[in-house]
């Protein structure tokens, strides 16, 4: 059985911006917190979307975020087991590690590669 897409995120210069269009556009409200590292979104400008309040409750979470110096991208994680491990298995197939695993410590971690053709991916799991 493979690996589920866990979450997605739109990342942009102007978080609020982009938060009041795709509000605006799909409906969706946010709850504004921290990214789970600032090299996702500058803090207080993650807003979160519970993927449980949209469509028939069975959406899945996601995060409109950024801020100067971040570049628009958008991106989903897959749930993996171990970040690191996912991160070196994916160079051995031809991708090249992004960033991560972050943070070091904590409960959750995160990690982003570029695919063979350049497409960035994450990858999201537990702390080793």
């Amino acid at each position: 059985m493979g690996w589920p897409v866990v979450h997605f995120e739109i990342i942009g210069t102007d978080p609020a911006a982009l938060r009041g269009y795709y509000g605006e556009l799909f409906g969706w409200a946010f709850d504004l917190g921290d990214a789970v590292t600032e090299k996702v979104s500058q803090p207080g400008t993650y807003g979160f979307v519970d993927g449980g309040t949209t469509g028939d409750g069975d959406g899945i979470n996601g995060g409109v975020a950024g801020g100067r110096g971040h570049r628009p991208a958008v991106l989903f994680y897959v749930g993996v087991p171990d970040v690191a491990a996912a991160l070196r298995r994916a160079e051995t197939l031809g991708g090249r590690p992004l960033m991560g695993p972050e943070p070091e410590s904590g409960d959750f971690t995160v990690g982003h590669f570029a695919d063979p053709e350049g497409n960035v991916i994450g990858v999201a799991g537990p702390s080793a």
